[in-house]
Parts: structure tokens; sequence; C-alpha cells
């Protein structure tokens, strides 16, 4: 048991930026294509936190081409490089699972000032 607590100590330790419902992100993913590796930007509105300490995930949703796409990213994984914040976003829900049947301005979220 106190293996396990050590490893979840070693990466909970790693620094990471305060990522709320709401928030415009942009997370660099390392992607590994055969033997090379290289780091994915994904870009988007964060709609859902779910859990909590070493297994905690975002929802992060975007529009690609007119086609809404959503990825979970792990906040721990080592596969995670950095998540910088673009925009703080005013929100009044906990889960923001209503943007998937708006588009255009009726998807946009106000900005914290």
């Amino acid at each position: 048991m106190d293996l396990i607590a050590e490893l979840n100590k070693q990466e909970l330790a790693r620094e990471l930026p305060q990522v709320a419902v709401g928030d415009t992100v942009r997370v660099h993913v390392k992607v590994k294509e055969g033997s090379r590796e290289r780091i994915q930007v994904f870009e988007g509105i964060v709609i859902a936190r779910k859990h909590g300490g070493i297994g905690e995930t975002i929802t992060v949703r975007r529009i690609s081409y007119g086609v809404g796409v959503e990825k979970v990213f792990p906040l721990h994984s080592p596969s995670i490089e950095t998540i910088q914040v673009v925009r703080r976003g005013v929100v009044r829900r906990a889960k923001l699972y209503y943007l998937r049947g708006r588009v255009g301005k009726r998807a946009k979220i106000k900005e914290k000032l």
C-alpha cells in the first residue's frame, strides 16, 4: 500500500494550473507514432471535471470543421506535457453538457474580467 501511495504522491507533486469548468485551455499532449514522438496541441472549452486525486480528468470540447470533438484528458498523466489557460470563463454549472446541443453564438461563454 505504501508503494502505491508513494507513486501517487510523486505524480501529484507536478505543478498544474488551476483549471475550472468554462475555461478555454490549450493541452499539449505527447503523441507516439512508431519510434517518433511529437507534441500535439488540443484547444477547447473545459466542459467537465471528474474524480479527484490521481485519477482526475477534464473533458475538453472544440468544434473542428463543423463537427464537435471532445477529448478526456487525465490531468496527472505523464503524456500531458503542459496545460495553458487561454481564457477564464464565467459559468454557473459544474458540467456544461448543454453546449453539445448549441452552435455558433449560443455556445459562447462569458469571459471573467
